[in-house]
């Protein structure tokens, strides 16, 4: 075996830029910014919140669960199962025990306000698929899509991606998110949901097919928003999701060469703060009343 000289031994240890440049990061790329639909809205909706959720560890604690959260996630796994069941099995009368099986008990004021609200869930479900065709097959139902740009590493959890005949008669893909808010929605709802054009944007580049349809399907009126998307308009939504995802990293920069994280991620405050689950946490938010964990629910009792 061959000894090392005392020369080589000796050698002084290369500066730590030349170290870099050597092992080729010099001029490296910046890093993509990993991100869903929510990471991104949190940040839009608030800066604060999304410090505490993603930036902050730990991460303070949360309020107590919403029940209108609780009702929403179990209309929707109730929707995924009917899926999975074989098309001459997906009938009205399953629902029930579909629902009953996925159903979330959590935020509810009491077992009274629980049971009405399962029976409310249970007549939009049965509404619903009374209008859609069993043996239709959609192209994915809770199906993640994700896809790199020079930015964002996006990845996102569609509803249902269905496939129906474009203009020309050859099948584009269509996004659906199933919706059990209070409102109703409209055009301007589907036509300014960035994460719906995002999940389109996604989906066409998964699947290669034109993804340009999105809807909104509100399950309390059984009403439907949509918006025809066009390369354009795709375009200007992923750009301002580029442009909130460099805002994001430029915080998260600023925090870790020590600037104060309470003015990196300044508050944006206004209605939202009395729905923030971090409202107890934050010094602004806490000036705010906060809202009931059931007090969305109980607002659909209101209205009949």
């Amino acid at each position: 075996m061959r000894r090392q000289s005392a020369a080589s031994g000796s050698r002084a240890p290369r500066p730590r830029a030349e170290q870099s440049e050597q092992l080729g990061f010099e001029g490296m790329p910046e890093r993509l910014f990993v991100c869903t639909p929510s990471k991104l809205g949190a940040y839009a909706d608030c800066p604060r919140r999304y410090r505490y959720a993603y930036v902050d560890r730990p991460a303070p604690p949360k309020g107590p669960p919403w029940a209108h959260n609780s009702l929403g996630a179990s209309v929707h796994t109730a929707l995924k199962n009917w899926y999975a069941l074989a098309p001459d099995r997906r009938r009205p009368e399953v629902l029930g025990t579909l629902l009953k099986g996925t159903w979330v008990r959590e935020g509810y004021r009491d077992d009274e306000q629980e049971r009405d609200a399962f029976r409310r869930a249970l007549t939009w479900l049965e509404s619903y698929v009374a209008g859609l065709d069993p043996a239709d097959e959609p192209v994915g139902v809770e199906r993640v899509v994700a896809v790199k740009t020079a930015v964002l590493a996006f990845n996102g959890r569609t509803d249902r991606i269905d496939s129906r005949p474009g203009p020309d008669g050859r099948p584009e893909l269509v996004i659906v998110d199933y919706k059990t808010g209070r409102t109703g929605l409209d055009t301007d709802d589907a036509r300014g949901s960035q994460a719906l054009a995002l999940y389109a944007y996604a989906a066409e580049r998964v699947f290669r097919k034109p993804c340009r349809r999105v809807e909104l399907h509100h399950l309390p009126t059984g009403t439907v928003a949509a918006h025809e998307h066009t390369p354009e308009s795709l375009h200007r939504q992923l750009t301002r999701a580029e442009d909130t995802a460099r805002d994001i990293m430029a915080a998260e920069r600023a925090v870790a060469d020590g600037t104060d994280p309470d003015a990196a991620f300044p508050t944006e405050p206004g209605p939202r703060c009395g729905w923030c689950d971090y409202r107890r946490t934050c010094p602004t938010g806490a000036q705010t009343p906060g809202k009931e964990p059931w007090s969305a629910v109980e607002r659909f009792a209101d209205q009949d």
